[in-house]
């Protein structure tokens, strides 16, 4: 596996989980700022905790060219909950503040009849071939929280229920996404992150 994973912070992560998870699997990452760092990462990992309004710090850092070369030029991209988000071209939780535009879509919010953040334990429903989620139970259990979810795309290899039907992850080439935190899923968590390092 590779060790040239780079984790980018931008002072909303959950960066010292996701760490430990991939230092767990063996693999040595690196967490970084650095543009420099994202140019030369192998793969790219980005991770999310709270509000898509902090996704304005990887502009001001510089950040959103070299990610978006990276993938251009082959780099396996993974974006965890806000960083799922992130991959979209916005989200009604900040008008105005603009995603990556890698899927044609907007983050929307949950029904006003369910409880928001949905947190917790759901099932995965898995909808076809995956090189992500490739050996992963088709109801496997994962864990989310978050306020706030991603449409139903032709991106999406999972969905999950709560207040409707959602993608809780999406797959594209080197472009890959989970609104739940694989970090926080036990076994199931583990063998996403060991496939995302084996491409």
């Amino acid at each position: 596996m590779s060790s040239q994973i780079a984790i980018l912070d931008y002072r909303a992560g959950n960066l010292a989980s996701v760490r430990k998870a991939f230092e767990h699997l063996g693999v040595e990452v690196i967490v970084t700022s650095s543009p420099m760092d994202a140019c030369r990462a192998e793969k790219i990992v980005l991770p999310g905790v709270g509000h898509f309004d902090s996704t304005r710090t990887l502009d001001l850092l510089g950040l959103r060219k070299p990610v978006l070369e990276a993938i251009s030029a082959g780099a396996p991209f993974l974006g965890i909950c806000v960083g799922m988000q992130w991959m979209y071209n916005g989200s009604v939780e900040a008008p105005g503040v603009d995603g990556l535009g890698l899927i044609d879509a907007e983050c929307g919010r949950f029904p006003a009849e369910v409880k928001s953040p949905h947190v917790g334990w759901n099932t995965l429903q898995k909808t076809g071939e995956s090189k992500l989620l490739a050996g992963i139970a088709h109801d496997a259990y994962v864990y989310f929280t978050h306020s706030y979810r991603a449409p139903l795309t032709s991106e999406y290899i999972a969905t999950t229920e709560y207040g409707g039907v959602f993608s809780a992850a999406v797959e594209r080439g080197n472009i890959f996404g989970v609104q739940f935190h694989p970090e926080k899923s036990g076994d199931a968590g583990l063998h996403i992150l060991r496939n995302f390092c084996e491409m």
